[in-house]
């Protein structure tokens, strides 16, 4: 898993785990940020699995259980109309 914090407050932060590297952000965004991470592992060894072997499907549900949301794209049709 790969965070970037976009806020900043002039510090540099870098938080890496087993699966997960955690860069940029304010104090409170990276501790966000690091506590979804960590929540994310902990999910997941109850269920004896590595980030690895779980689907997409899989991710998404653990992700939005520690509450991180899903990005949603736009289909090539809404971003011509966008453009217009």
């Amino acid at each position: 898993m790969l965070g970037i914090g976009l806020d900043s407050d002039g510090h540099k932060r870098l938080t890496t785990g087993p699966n997960f590297a955690l860069v940029g952000g304010t104090q409170e965004t990276h501790d966000a940020m690091t506590e979804k991470a960590i929540k994310i592992n902990e999910k997941l060894a109850a269920k004896g699995k590595k980030l690895e072997d779980i689907s997409r499907d899989e991710f998404d549900d653990i992700a939005q259980s520690v509450g991180l949301q899903r990005r949603i794209e736009k289909k090539d049709d809404e971003k011509k109309n966008e453009n217009e």
